[in-house]
């Protein structure tokens, strides 16, 4: 089996903080670079449950917390031997976090793919699931699904986990709110997973690859309407050494996908991202920039036209819905963006990859 290999540069870890208002198309922003424990490597995944209390995993197997939007941040648990890759809060004591698995990256021993805690981040314990063995996890999305509970609106918690990069490709669900999990195998569908978003209990995309093989690999966007139980292809690329990475879809119609290439020919630069406008039946490629440097990373929209991408050695700005980019400093590999709305409406997010930094309103 050839294996699929990240690059290893050295880089650190970034926060994007995002909290603006619903007038975002009128606003511009500046960014502060925040300080966090230092790490020789891209770490993956950081998630909140509000502006201000939020987490953030790596692959040493340590876990972060932060109460003051990460201006500061405590180490709550360590376990080595773990390459902690993905990580999502279902409130502020429930929360998971996937591994990547062994036999990928080096001195990883843990077998675990998913782990919980119900004290905040604390302690955590293994999950248990049915179904085929996962040998990896890359990312975790949580639906709340509204209902009238006894006269009151309440929620009903699903959580979608794909994995791995290096294949094999799984998915767990669990529709308890993470009390039991199913895994399924999707190796008929892809090879490589690396991202799941759901627009509801039933509908959603995974980004995928379509060999483990990366020279004989093309990017690949599945969609589900039935929860994951089945999965159809609805955008794959022409061209060789290339993998999907990350998802945002800013509305229920509009939808971002990055595209990373892996082409060993420097003549190779141009860089693309692909985009949906029909709910994510179809897709289009849009040009990022031309440089076969900028491997791309994380993606977040905090509109249909306002976005970010992070890049091994930059990120970019988007704000007429891809047409256009340009260069911002948010650090090197920016790898995971979320965006949040909170009761009052405004937007806030974080993102993690090379630096840690804040991204404020400009007056």
């Amino acid at each position: 089996m050839k294996r699929f290999i990240l690059p290893t540069a050295p880089i650190a870890l970034v926060m994007l903080v995002v909290i603006i208002t619903t007038t975002a198309a009128a606003q511009t922003y500046s960014w502060r670079k925040l300080t966090t424990e230092a790490y020789p490597g891209k770490q993956d995944d950081i998630c909140f449950v509000d502006e201000f209390t939020g987490w953030y995993v790596n692959g040493y197997g340590k876990v972060f917390r932060t109460k003051d939007a990460g201006l500061t941040w405590e180490k709550q648990w360590e376990q080595k031997g773990s390459f902690f890759r993905t990580i999502a809060f279902i409130d502020s004591l429930h929360g998971f976090i996937g591994t990547v698995g062994t036999d990928y990256f080096p001195n990883v021993t843990d077998t675990i793919p998913l782990y919980r805690t119900k004290d905040g981040g604390k302690t955590w314990q293994p999950v248990s699931y049915k179904g085929p063995y996962v040998k990896g996890l890359c990312a975790i999305d949580v639906v709340k699904e509204q209902y009238i509970n006894h006269g009151n609106i309440d929620y009903k918690i699903h959580l979608f986990a794909v994995g791995r990069v290096g294949s094999p490709a799984n998915l767990m669900v669990s529709h308890d709110a993470g009390e039991t999990w199913v895994s399924r195998s999707l190796q008929a569908d892809c090879k490589m997973l690396f991202d799941i978003k759901m627009l509801d209990k039933n509908n959603g995309f995974a980004c995928a690859a379509t060999s483990e093989n990366i020279a004989e690999s093309n990017a690949l966007i599945l969609k589900t309407t039935d929860g994951g139980n089945t999965w159809k292809k609805v955008y794959q690329s022409a061209r060789p050494f290339e993998t999907t990475w990350k998802l945002s879809f800013p509305s229920k119609n509009i939808g971002y996908v990055t595209i990373q290439s892996y082409n060993p020919d420097p003549t190779v630069k141009q860089q693309r991202v692909a985009k949906t406008t029909d709910g994510g039946n179809t897709w289009t490629e849009l040009n990022l920039v031309e440089d076969e440097k900028a491997r791309e990373f994380g993606i977040g929209f905090i509109s249909d036209s306002h976005g970010f991408v992070g890049t091994m050695n930059s990120g970019f700005e988007t704000k007429d819905g891809g047409l256009s980019w340009q260069k911002i400093d948010i650090g090197r590999a920016c790898n995971k963006i979320r965006i949040y709305k909170n009761l009052q409406g405004n937007l806030y997010g974080y993102a993690i990859g090379v630096s840690v930094f804040a991204l404020q309103e400009t007056k």
